[in-house]
């Protein structure tokens, strides 16, 4: 029997991970059913808070195939894993991205295949997707103002972002989420405006605090917005926001409604209020890696065993064991900040 959460020491075992047959679980009795999966490290974007302007990306031929990343959700879902996020860089950049969603999704096990993106060419994949597969959809929008838009993501125009987001409804992709972070000086005044959204349209719109990481976390310390401050802005123009019955502790997003309103709000606070307890999620970076907690360093390479010729017992020997060690969760308040990795080399 499992020992309860709430009584374990809140740090991660070293022990080699018990065999046991079943679903994936780390050492503090967690159970890990989801994924997200990085397609590419690469972006059309260079959001002020994600990356430098000059950023460099790997070379293809250092990243996981496609046939190497079907292995790996294979094994995965062998091992209980039912969800499936993709994610990039940009994900939609990837060459063949609709059949690999095709694919995912065909795997035995694997109940619901989503993907995070910037939108920016949704308007083309939107329909494709939506035929093979894709329930779950994630669009960056971290600001309703043009200008502003193409300040923070450097380049990036928000009427295609938009047309995206269309064609996404229209190919009834749902649930449908408007992710933005909220950054000191760039979009802290526009939380009400998107907060609007939610009032007409049954759209998820959620608000995320800024997580520091690698060559960019002095600036994005700098630059945090807390939940309680986006919240209050909220409030104060919108009325109060009302708790959403049946909140999945699993979900990082704490779910609201405006009153009236079609569709909810949510608060991502990984800097403030930490949601370790109900994590049930690891990442497969596009360069092989599995990172057991999005703001910890700690990676176990999967890519070079698989090249090497490791068997599919053995993989998933290696996943189970990863999975283990999971730790109970990020060091941001001790002052430890993750720095081998930016957010777009992750996957967030």
């Amino acid at each position: 029997m499992w020992p309860p959460i709430d009584l374990i020491a809140a740090e991660p075992r070293e022990q080699p991970a018990p065999r046991y047959a079943g679903p994936l679980r780390d050492s503090f009795g967690r159970r890990i059913n989801y994924l997200r999966i990085s397609l590419t490290d690469a972006c059309n974007l260079r959001c002020v808070y994600c990356m430098p302007e000059e950023m460099r990306f790997r070379p293809r031929a250092e990243l996981l195939s496609d046939d190497e990343m079907l292995a790996i959700v294979r094994v995965a879902a062998s091992l209980g894993v039912t969800k499936i996020r993709l994610t990039g860089g940009e994900p939609t950049i990837r060459p063949g991205v609709v059949e690999l969603v095709r694919a995912i999704v065909a795997t035995p096990g694997i109940e619901q295949v989503a993907m995070t993106t910037n939108g920016l060419l949704l308007a083309e994949l939107a329909e494709p997707l939506a035929r093979a597969g894709l329930r779950g959809l994630n669009v960056s929008v971290d600001t309703l103002d043009a200008t502003k838009f193409r300040r923070i993501t450097r380049w990036g125009d928000l009427r295609r972002v938009w047309d995206g987001i269309a064609a996404a409804e229209a190919a009834r992709i749902q649930p449908l989420k408007l992710n933005a972070v909220v950054t000191a000086g760039f979009n802290e005044d526009e939380v009400v405006p998107l907060a609007r959204l939610s009032i007409a349209r049954p759209w998820h719109i959620r608000f995320i605090e800024l997580m520091p990481l690698g060559s960019v976390a002095d600036f994005q310390q700098e630059a945090v917005v807390s939940s309680q401050q986006t919240r209050a802005l909220i409030e104060a123009e919108l009325g109060p926001l009302y708790p959403v019955a049946g909140h999945d502790g699993s979900d990082p997003a704490r779910p609201y409604r405006l009153a009236g309103a079609q569709g909810q709000i949510g608060f991502i606070s990984t800097v403030t209020e930490p949601f370790c307890a109900g994590c049930n999620r690891f990442r497969l970076t596009a360069d092989g890696k599995l990172r057991l907690c999005l703001l910890r360093d700690r990676e176990v390479d999967l890519l070079t065993p698989l090249r090497n010729g490791c068997t599919i017992g053995e993989l998933n020997d290696i996943v189970r064991n990863a999975v283990w060690h999971k730790p109970w969760g990020h060091g941001l308040p001790e002052g430890e900040i993750p720095q081998i990795r930016l957010m777009s080399q992750i996957g967030g």
